[in-house]
């Protein structure tokens, strides 16, 4: 799997600032999808208003629509690179980092049909049988389908975020902190997911305050793995210890 994403002969610190890169831009490009396009633009509590954002707007809201497809896309490569590095500290723990990460991203990009139809619900001309407010409705209905999917984009993330913080602090070639800082996202990102599907009031809703801790945890590792990589010695160290081990069953 390695072999297809990155060059065989590519050593651990050039994967590790190669994720660290990729992590810079899903994390920006979301950003600019969720915040510049998207918060600019949609009110989910008036059909009227975003419609008419949509229609004033079309290339912004479109440029949205490719930014979350950059980031989901960026996800699934840093998964790959991930399961790469950190196969060394636990093979089956990478495994389940790695599936949950893909089949997270892979949720929120079929998802993000939802998120480009209300472009074509109040542009289509064969729809001309639906009165405007049934059209605007529909379209926000759409988008809320798209944050009803992400959601569970993220409480599946979560699981991704606790294994590759067990690998971090297992590591020896990362810092510790960062694994903590990321099993805390990871406990913020599942705890929104939950609050998201319960009925109202049922616990406290910390939105958007508690996407923080996950935003500093994700941030951190990709400044970190950026500018630093990884001790290559250290994992070159716990290759080789495992390569022993393997050999000798």
């Amino acid at each position: 799997m390695s072999a297809v994403a990155l060059p065989k002969a590519m050593g651990p610190l050039g994967k590790a600032r190669i994720a660290g890169l990729l992590y810079v831009v899903c994390i920006a490009a979301g950003f600019c999808a969720e915040f510049f396009a998207r918060g600019a633009i949609v009110d989910y509590r008036n059909a009227a208003l975003t419609a008419q954002n949509i229609l004033a707007a079309p290339v912004l809201y479109r440029m949205g629509f490719f930014a979350d497809l950059v980031s989901f896309t960026s996800g699934i490569l840093i998964a790959i690179i991930f399961y790469d590095l950190f196969k060394v500290v636990s093979r089956p723990v990478a495994r389940t980092a790695l599936t949950f990460a893909i089949v997270s991203n892979t949720v929120s990009i079929a998802a993000s049909i939802f998120c480009y139809a209300p472009l074509h619900i109040l542009g289509a001309d064969y729809l001309h049988e639906f009165e405007p407010a049934q059209r605007e409705s529909l379209a926000l209905l759409c988008l809320r389908l798209y944050q009803f999917a992400f959601s569970i984009n993220l409480g599946l993330f979560s699981m991704d975020c606790f294994a590759t913080a067990y690998l971090i602090a297992r590591s020896t070639f990362l810092p510790r902190a960062l694994g903590y800082l990321l099993a805390a996202g990871g406990f913020c990102y599942l705890f929104n997911s939950i609050v998201y599907f319960l009925p109202p009031n049922t616990l406290p809703d910390f939105f958007p305050y508690i996407y923080l801790p996950s935003l500093v945890a994700e941030a951190s590792i990709a400044v970190w793995l950026s500018t630093f990589g990884l001790n290559a010695a250290k994992w070159h160290a716990l290759e080789n210890a495992r390569a022993l081990l393997e050999g000798t069953h």
